[in-house]
């Protein structure tokens, strides 16, 4: 065993027998204080007023997960800059806005992994020896700790963005029959968002809802494209906004987007197929090849082991 651990080790069991020593002498000397102190809570218990009670009956999240959360919160606003609240903002944005998740919410997971990251990679680090590893797993935690809401959301973001990508050319279709069978683009808008799931629907749900409050059509469409950073839903926001403000008939447009989302998919189909051989070089090297070599080239030499020694 190291030394550093071992002399770690004897500093943590002469602070933990001081600690037992002390706990137990106030044990003995302040027995009759603490049933005091019992019978005193008692009483006042019973004689709180009603704010007091309602309180004490709040569940647990509420009486201390949440204060804590809000110390987190603030805490981390100190040294947040504003931009990068507005950053943490945008992703929110781009996820979806999850259930129950705010910029605050995430400012407090992030201090909250700042400093858990730092002591499990502290306790790693003195499990496995020496001073510099200790300090390297710690700053190694406490990094990883910070920013792991910010990765947790960028990756609720790309499988977002991603279902959106594969949603919307058949979504388009269906807003182009629904155009051209007589429908005004609301209605049709409201018909696709009826009759579809996943994201892309709650977008279109959110722009009829923007539109219904009194926003006008440029813009909820507009909005529609900063809330997300699928190029090819922004190309489509682009074109109606065009067609909206110069007359053009939105079917025609409609159509013509429809075929160029189809183009596209088949596209990307194409370039995922071509990326497939570039991305199965390195587990063919280092995964499957050695384990062939290994089945084929094995057995041969194996008996020509046997072969020289009995030569020999």
């Amino acid at each position: 065993m190291p030394m550093e651990l071992m002399l770690l080790l004897g500093l943590i069991g002469i602070f933990a027998a001081i600690a037992i020593l002390l706990s137990t002498i106030g044990a003995i000397t302040s027995d009759k204080q603490a049933v005091s102190r019992s019978l005193a809570a008692v009483q006042a218990m019973q004689s709180s007023p009603a704010s007091m009670q309602a309180e004490l009956n709040k569940p647990f999240g509420e009486r201390v997960v949440s204060p804590g959360m809000q110390r987190l919160t603030d805490f981390g606003r100190r040294f947040t800059p504003q931009d990068q609240a507005d950053r943490i903002r945008h992703k929110l944005e781009l996820a979806g806005n999850p259930p129950n998740w705010d910029v605050d919410r995430v400012i407090a997971f992030k201090v909250l992994g700042l400093f858990g990251g730092a002591i499990l990679g502290l306790l790693l680090g003195t499990l496995l020896g020496g001073f510099l590893p200790a300090v390297g797993c710690a700053v190694g935690g406490a990094f990883l700790g910070y920013y792991a809401p910010n990765m947790a959301i960028h990756q609720s973001a790309y499988k977002r963005s991603d279902q959106i990508r594969k949603d919307l050319p058949d979504a388009l279709d269906l807003l182009t029959i629904s155009v051209e069978a007589g429908l005004a683009f609301d209605a049709a808008l409201s018909q696709v968002a009826r009759n579809t799931e996943g994201p892309l629907a709650e977008e279109f749900f959110r722009v009829l809802q923007e539109m219904q409050i009194g926003m006008g059509r440029s813009d909820a469409m507009r909005a529609l494209g900063e809330r997300t950073d699928v190029e090819e839903l922004r190309s489509f926001v682009t074109a109606m906004v065009q067609a909206d403000s110069f007359g053009i008939p939105i079917a025609n447009v409609l159509r013509v987007q429809a075929n160029e989302m189809r183009v596209k998919r088949s596209q990307r189909a194409e370039e995922m197929a071509q990326k497939v051989p570039v991305k199965i070089l390195f587990p063919l090297i280092f995964c499957i090849l050695p384990c062939l070599f290994i089945v084929v080239l094995g057995p041969a030499g194996i008996t020509i082991y046997d072969s020289f020694i009995a030569g020999s």
